[in-house]
């Protein structure tokens, strides 16, 4: 089951690519940036779980932090974006979310 979690984290990584130039400026103007961070934020998290290497303890840290920044991200996503991107994007990191939080409730008590 991880390695499938795993491999669909990455691959949306791959598939989402660089968000185009629409992001919605918002009342601060704000948007561009806040988007720009929260790719970081996801590719960073791919990274991260990538690190994850059998340890019990660590894993379930790392994939705590996925949940987290995956949520994180879908906020800026969902305030920020418009359209279909905003719906393929919010659908990838929020799907991301519930999988991993499913992994978390099945694999990671007391860890």
């Amino acid at each position: 089951m991880i390695p499938v979690l795993l491999r669909r984290a990455l691959l949306a990584g791959l598939v989402l690519g660089p968000v185009s130039a629409h992001a919605q400026a918002g009342a601060d103007g704000t948007c561009p940036r806040d988007v720009l961070v929260a790719q970081s934020m996801q590719r960073q998290a791919i990274d991260q779980l990538e690190q994850a290497d059998g340890d019990d303890t660590k894993t379930c840290r790392i994939w705590r932090r996925h949940v987290d920044t995956m949520r994180r991200v879908a906020s800026v996503y969902g305030r920020c974006l418009s359209g279909s991107e905003r719906s393929e994007r919010l659908a990838q990191v929020q799907g991301s979310e519930r999988e991993f939080s499913a992994a978390i409730k099945n694999r990671c008590r007391g860890s």
